[in-house]
């Protein structure tokens, strides 16, 4: 009896997991919307995550930086937009970080772009620049969201020193960005020399540009990193602006929201900021997020000088 009763508990367990595997491969073989109504996935077959084919990609018939086109006929340049768009299309994890923080950062530092009459596309030279990340430093020691190396910050008035690093100062950093665009613009005729100027430097870019005879980019024989920056600009844009052409579906909620704080001015020294922050309602290491030029633990200004600090509110 006892034998009998362990035969019949083995039929049972197989009959389960044939049945199981049945089930299975059936699933498996089969399109997601014929699949049973219980099973569920967050996208729907279109925007499905378990696509891992890796497909070339088709380079647009037409392309621009701030409305200069881009002589896409040429195969030398074609070849170079494809590899761009290979790379950030399918370095996914950070494209699509840089696009849950897009709209966050660009509430701050597009007005300021629109002001000076520069356009939108050097939103995207930003993010080739820092993938957005306000304390970003190079191996150059190039610092914060544009990547100001110190004697270029220091030319176009930005503080930086033990206590302040103006570099990581949203604002003053794209107003100082855009001082450059304009002095670079007015120096080449072109807004995509003055893209390219802004990697390699406007002394060293003229003088390629003397020495080959040409002002034009897409003639110019450039260092690797110049050589291929415009053209990553060029990627982040088609990207971007095209996320589900590309793979890249996010909702409404997937999206950072916008920082929320408000603005006082202090023109004198501020011995302790993590006691200033307390009195602020919050803590030094909000302080320190909302404001990130902020490098130590006071903000000496024997000078008197007006400095703008975020305090952040809840959300």
């Amino acid at each position: 009896m006892a034998l009998e009763r362990i035969l019949k508990r083995v039929v049972q367990v197989l009959t389960f997991i044939t049945a199981g595997l049945g089930i299975f491969f059936t699933l498996g073989s089969q399109k997601i919307e014929n699949a049973p109504n219980t099973i569920k996935y967050r996208y729907d077959e279109v925007r499905s995550p378990f696509d891992n084919k890796i497909y070339a990609l088709k380079i647009p018939d037409q392309m621009d930086f701030a409305g200069e086109p881009v002589p896409l006929t040429d195969s030398d340049i074609r070849q170079k937009v494809d590899r761009e768009l290979l790379v950030n299309m399918y370095w996914h994890s950070q494209t699509l970080y840089i696009m849950k923080q897009y709209k966050q950062v660009l509430e701050i530092i597009e007005p300021i772009l629109q002001k000076n009459n520069i356009p939108h596309d050097f939103v995207y030279l930003c993010i080739a620049e820092s993938g957005l990340q306000y304390n970003a430093t190079s191996p150059s020691g190039a610092v914060g969201l544009w990547q100001f190396m110190k004697p270029t910050g220091l030319k176009y008035n930005l503080e930086i020193n033990d206590e302040v690093d103006e570099r990581m100062n949203y604002v003053k950093s794209t107003e100082a960005a855009c001082k450059y665009f304009l002095e670079a613009k007015n120096k080449f005729g072109s807004w995509t020399m003055a893209a390219a100027s802004f990697n390699m430097g406007i002394d060293g870019l003229a003088n390629a540009a003397r020495k080959q005879d040409t002002n034009n980019y897409y003639d110019l024989y450039l260092n690797r990193e110049t050589s291929r920056y415009i053209y990553r600009i060029l990627a982040l844009k088609e990207v971007m602006s095209n996320p589900n052409k590309y793979g890249f579906f996010l909702e409404t909620d997937d999206l950072y929201a916008p920082y929320s704080y408000r603005t006082i001015a202090i023109d004198t020294t501020i011995q302790n900021l993590t006691s200033f922050a307390k009195a602020q309602g919050t803590s030094y290491k909000m302080l320190r997020q909302m404001n990130p030029w902020m490098i130590g633990y006071s903000l000496t200004n024997k000078e008197g000088r007006r400095y703008d600090i975020n305090i952040p509110e809840s959300n």
